[in-house]
């Protein structure tokens, strides 16, 4: 494996890279990547990781943390590839990024607490943007396309409340929500098929807007309702399988019977 037994291991995995990414000799797949083919993997390889952070798995976040920085090394390859930067130039700029942002650490500024250095936080990454695009830029501007629905709709309702266009509780954002669920049931009755995606895409926005209100990721909180809804089916699963039976043979009345019974396990669990 000549090329690949340097001492430093990250030094070995950016060489391991190379030659993966080497024309000649190298890996065909590897060779063939672009940007934007290896992107879904990049996002892919983050959930994964924090999948595993919240299954407590540490065993496996040792390897899904492993396979997310391949895909930095990859991403970094190709660019060096293109004569657009290095490696080094990705691990400077962060080095310069995490000492400007955190001047009460690396300056004699001072803060008073997490809330505090929060609050300074985003102040800096604006005054950034505004430096990257022109005072003109949009507070909404580079909030990525690419982030899971719900969690650009946590972003950008964050991002509007920085400049007070807020509810000022969850009260409010409750009324809002009856008054989306109102507009849905309207749209269904008027059988207005375009009307109703419009209307629930409202009403998971604010659903979304009483999550954050309430200090909830909502995208978390969508997460574990998905797990329990696939605990709870295979339970279903499992006791209908016991009597020799598939769900597609059972009723509407006995799956949420099972259901019930998977619900009251639940909660006897807690």
């Amino acid at each position: 494996m000549s090329g690949t037994e340097d001492g430093d291991p990250l030094r070995r995995l950016l060489a391991i890279m190379a030659r993966l990414r080497a024309p000649d000799g190298g890996c065909p797949w590897d060779v063939e990547q672009t940007f934007e083919t290896i992107a879904p993997y990049t996002i892919e390889e983050a959930y994964e990781v924090a999948d595993a952070i919240r299954r407590g798995a540490m065993g496996e976040l040792k390897d899904e943390l492993g396979d997310l920085l391949l895909q930095v090394v990859f991403h970094a390859r190709m660019a060096e590839e293109a004569g657009l930067f290095a490696f080094d130039d990705v691990v400077r700029a962060i080095n310069d990024k995490m000492i400007r942002r955190h001047p009460h650490v690396f300056a004699d500024q001072k803060v008073e607490s997490a809330e505090a250095q929060t609050a300074a936080w985003e102040d800096m990454k604006a005054a950034e943007r505004a430096g990257k695009n022109g005072a003109a830029a949009g507070l909404l501007d580079d909030v990525p396309l690419a982030l899971p629905a719900l969690m650009r709709a946590q972003k950008l309702q964050k991002r509007a409340a920085r400049v007070g266009f807020d509810w000022p509780d969850a009260a409010r954002v409750m009324d809002k929500v009856k008054e989306e669920t109102a507009e849905l049931d309207a749209a269904i009755s008027d059988e207005d098929p375009a009307g109703v995606q419009e209307e629930i895409g409202d009403l998971l926005f604010v659903c979304v807007n009483l999550a954050r209100k309430l200090s909830v990721d909502s995208e978390v909180a969508l997460r574990d309702a998905n797990a329990k809804f696939e605990r709870r089916f295979r339970h279903i699963e499992t006791r209908l399988a016991g009597q020799g039976r598939h769900a597609a043979s059972a009723s509407l009345d006995e799956m949420e019977a099972l259901w019930d019974e998977a619900k009251q396990a639940d909660k006897a669990a807690k």
